[in-house]
């Protein structure tokens, strides 16, 4: 099953190849560290009260020396999250759905499968090792969970630059102005996920909109 469901994913996933994710330093001024810690706490405060949000983009993911991209859709809803990846050449599609304690992925050569974990059922099932629940924050550049282990490492203008936490490290590139990262690149030993945010939409992006001058 795992190695059916892995080569479908790879197929699907190289016929929307796109371009990859390079890591890089965030876009903006240089301020003085005070200012610029400021600065961080108030984006983290917008962005976490911010709500409900999804994004549209493109993907790229690789373990082990194996993987592909292709175009990624992901909704968020308090908890609950909706991640999809698809193929517009074959019109193949696989989609990733759950919250706390459940998870449903669709899309595999058998019919769906469901588990409590999303990122275990993942890798189970294709070999992918993505790491579904703490990608909800570090998507818009916020430590996962309460962020107690995370070692976050700022730009010239206080937004990350990197943060390293559970074992990934995740290398932002941002826009000249706003709250949410236009780039990130995640890696841990030889599991790697770089993705390009096309568009943001939602309460996190109107937020980021208003905040910038």
């Amino acid at each position: 099953m795992r190695l059916c469901a892995g080569l479908m994913l790879t197929a699907l996933l190289a016929a929307c190849a796109g371009p990859g994710v390079r890591p890089g330093a965030p876009a903006g001024q240089v301020v003085p560290a005070a200012d610029a810690a400021e600065r961080e706490a108030a984006r983290s405060a917008r962005v976490r009260a911010a709500g409900d949000w999804s994004l549209t983009g493109r993907i790229a993911v690789s373990n082990a020396g194996k993987g592909g991209s292709g175009r990624i859709e992901w909704s968020q809803r308090g908890a609950g999250f909706d991640v999809a990846l698809s193929a517009p050449v074959t019109r193949q599609s696989w989609r990733l759905a759950g919250a706390p304690g459940s998870a449903r992925l669709e899309g595999l050569d058998g019919g769906p499968r469901e588990g409590a974990d999303a990122a275990e059922l993942l890798f189970q099932a294709t070999g992918w090792d993505i790491p579904v629940a703490a990608l909800g924050d570090w998507l818009r550049g916020l430590p996962a969970g309460e962020g107690g282990d995370a070692r976050i490492a700022p730009g010239p203008d206080g937004r990350p630059q990197s943060i390293a936490q559970g074992g990934w490290t995740i290398a932002y590139e941002w826009p000249a102005r706003g709250d949410l990262p236009s780039r990130l690149d995640a890696r841990r030993d030889s599991a790697r996920v770089r993705l390009i945010v096309d568009q943001w939409q939602g309460a996190a992006s109107e937020a980021a909109a208003a905040a910038t001058p």
